[in-house]
C-alpha cells in the first residue's frame, strides 16, 4: 500500500484527499508547525504538496509568495528527496499561463506559461525548480487545476451558491462563456491516477465539459430547488460593466477554458464524475450543512 503524506493541514483539498482516495494510509502535516527539516519523510513513498499562499483580501508582498510557493515547497522537495521518498506531487495552478485573452483558444499542458500576479509567478518558478531534482529515483508530478469546487467550498465558487440562494431574479441570461472547473472529486481521482502510475510532468486537472454560468447558476438552482429568473444583459452592457469592474464581471462573463487531452491520455483516464455530478454534490452538502 502507497504511503502518502499531505503537506499542508486542513485544506480543503487535503481533506476530501483523505476523504475519498483510493489510498488508505494517509497522513498530514502542518507546515506552520513544522519546518521541513524537522520532519521524518522516510516513512512515505509520496508527499502530496498543498501549502500555498492564494489569492488573498489583504495586502501580501510578493516576496511572501514566493517565501511560501517557491522556497518553502522546494525545502520540503529537497528533504523527501534525501529522506528516499519516490513521487512529489506539487498542486500547481492555470494562474501559470498569465491573463486568459478572448479569442486565443484552450490553454493545455504545453501552452506556453505568461503569468501576470504573484500568485501564478510564485507557482511557475516553482514548478521549473521542482523539476530539477527530478531523477530516476524521484518523480515530480506537477498538477494544474482552475477553480476546484466541492464540499465545504469557499471564495467564488459558494458565493455564486449563496447568489442564487438569496436572489431568485439574476442578469445572467444567455451567458455565451466558457470556464473549466474541477469537481474535488475528479481532482482526487486524477492525483490517486498520478501516483498509481507514479507519472512524471505537467498535467490538468478538470472536469470532461466547461459551462457557461448560464447553465453553472441553472445547475445549482435546480438542486437547491429554487425557482430562478435569468434575464439577458445586452453584450454592450456587459462589455462596459467589465471594464469598470473586471474582476467581478470577468468571472461571471468572462470565459476560462482549458483542454486536457495529453493529460488523459498519458494518465489513460476519465475523469469518474461529469460536471452536473459534481456540481450536484456540492449543491446538496450545501443544502444540508450551510458551510
Amino acid at each position: 500500500m502507497t504511503k502518502v503524506l499531505i503537506t499542508g493541514a486542513n485544506s480543503f483539498v487535503g481533506k476530501n484527499y483523505i476523504k475519498y482516495s483510493q489510498n488508505n494510509e494517509i497522513d498530514e502535516m502542518s507546515l506552520i508547525d513544522n519546518q521541513p527539516e524537522e520532519i521524518d519523510f522516510s516513512n512515505y513513498d509520496v508527499v502530496l504538496h498543498l501549502v500555498a499562499i492564494v489569492h488573498q483580501s489583504k495586502k501580501i508582498s510578493e516576496k511572501e509568495y514566493f517565501i511560501i510557493n517557491k522556497d518553502l515547497c522546494l525545502r520540503t522537495a529537497e528533504e523527501a528527496k534525501k529522506a528516499g521518498v519516490k513521487q512529489f506531487v506539487f498542486l500547481s495552478t492555470v494562474k501559470v499561463y498569465g491573463e486568459y485573452l478572448p479569442g486565443v483558444g484552450p490553454w493545455n499542458e504545453s501552452s506556453i506559461c505568461e503569468p501576470d500576479d504573484a500568485y501564478g509567478k510564485s507557482k511557475y518558478v516553482a514548478e521549473i525548480e521542482l523539476k530539477k531534482l527530478e531523477d530516476e529515483n524521484f518523480t515530480i508530478s506537477i498538477v494544474r487545476t482552475p477553480l476546484v469546487y466541492g464540499e465545504d467550498v469557499k471564495a467564488n465558487m459558494r458565493s455564486i451558491i449563496k447568489l442564487v440562494e438569496r436572489f431568485p431574479i439574476l442578469p445572467l441570461g444567455n451567458v455565451d462563456n466558457k470556464r473549466s472547473f474541477t469537481s474535488v472529486g475528479n481532482l482526487v481521482a486524477f492525483i490517486d491516477r498520478i501516483i498509481e502510475k507514479k507519472a512524471s510532468g505537467v498535467f490538468i486537472a478538470k472536469d470532461e465539459k466547461a459551462l457557461s454560468t448560464t447553465e453553472l447558476v441553472n445547475y445549482i438552482s435546480k438542486y437547491l430547488d429554487k425557482k430562478l429568473i435569468l434575464i439577458p444583459i445586452p453584450k454592450f452592457i456587459i462589455k462596459i460593466c467589465m471594464y469598470i469592474y473586471p474582476r467581478i464581471f470577468d468571472r461571471l462573463y468572462g470565459s476560462f477554458e482549458m483542454e486536457n487531452s495529453m493529460t488523459l491520455k498519458q494518465l489513460e483516464f476519465k475523469p469518474p464524475l461529469s460536471v452536473e455530478e459534481g456540481i450536484k454534490k456540492m449543491t446538496l452538502a450545501y443544502k444540508s450543512k450551510k458551510w
